[in-house]
């Protein structure tokens, strides 16, 4: 697949944000896979008021990415065309707020677990096992050691595609496994977690005791993107990874983890194909083996450099 030609000056004619506007942006120095292709247009808006204005006078044919901590994403090798917009400073505030936590879409998942700790507030700690930012679990309704989004959410803003700002109840949201019904083209501001008071020595003892459990199961000091597939109905994963022979797997400088099979490695010179392309190798090989074929829980987004060989 080849780029579409990208218009000379393209940022000039984009809308002006109070914020940072930078052109061809590299993205793989964001990605936790430090893999990737150049945003055409990278935006960062000051605030949610500053988001909702850009987004509103924005021909509506421009492509629009939404990135965050960029753990659990591949960049493809070619970029992404258009505008992509990053939440950064202004939406990274944490607030205790009754018995229940406001935080910005651009806090990090483990950072909004320590201020409820902090605050003596328990049901949050399962946010601590979960790599990334507050917006992108939403979306995707990310959980880990027993909790997930759905059965901690009270509220979620967000900016339409239009520029619309709304604030949606959870039970709008329509929480599925590792999904959220939200707006096409919905960014999440900021939301609030409900939570109750608790021990302080139980809620550290819990989050110590999560810390724990991911250092010694996941490569959590490598270059990766989190857990590739989602587990199958009744099945897991990494179990039909394993069974399959694809422990150790290579492709070019990605590597299927030694550690737990159902995480792809950047050993250091992977390019964005090759990771993608070794995730598709994984899901063919599964396939053979068990009949069952795996579907990405990894965002795949921009402009392949050559096809994968996706898995039908």
């Amino acid at each position: 697949m080849m780029a579409a030609a990208r218009i000379p000056d393209f940022a000039a004619t984009l809308p002006p944000v109070r914020g940072r506007m930078q052109a061809d942006a590299p993205l793989a120095p964001f990605a936790w896979f430090r893999a990737g292709g150049p945003a055409e247009v990278l935006v960062r808006p000051a605030d949610a008021a500053d988001l909702a204005d850009f987004l509103r006078a924005l021909p509506h044919h421009v492509p629009v990415h939404v990135i965050g901590a960029c753990s659990n994403l591949i960049v493809r090798d070619g970029g992404l065309p258009g505008v992509t917009i990053r939440l950064a400073r202004g939406f990274s505030a944490i607030a205790v707020e009754g018995d229940g936590i406001a935080a910005g879409a651009a806090a990090l998942d483990v950072t909004v677990a320590e201020h409820a700790a902090a605050a003596g507030l328990t049901g949050l700690e399962f946010l601590s096992g979960i790599p990334g930012s507050i917006g992108g679990a939403v979306a995707m309704n990310a959980g880990a050691y027993g909790g997930d989004f759905a059965s901690v959410l009270d509220w979620a803003e967000i900016v339409t595609r239009t520029g619309e700002q709304r604030r949606l109840r959870a039970a709008h949201l329509a929480f599925a496994y590792r999904h959220a019904a939200l707006p096409a083209g919905a960014i999440v501001t900021r939301v609030y977690l409900r939570a109750m008071k608790g021990a302080a020595p139980l809620i550290a003892a819990r989050m110590a005791e999560i810390r724990a459990s991911r250092e010694a199961s996941q490569p959590v000091r490598a270059r990766t993107g989190g857990s590739t597939f989602r587990n199958p109905d009744g099945m897991k994963a990494w179990e039909l990874i394993d069974a399959a022979g694809c422990r150790g797997l290579v492709r070019g400088g990605a590597m299927v983890s030694d550690k737990h099979c159902n995480f792809l490695i950047n050993t250091g010179s992977a390019t964005a194909a090759d990771i993608e392309g070794l995730g598709e190798d994984v899901r063919r090989r599964v396939l053979a083996a068990t009949g069952v074929t795996l579907e990405w829980e990894i965002r795949r987004i921009g402009i392949p450099a050559s096809k994968p060989g996706v898995v039908a």
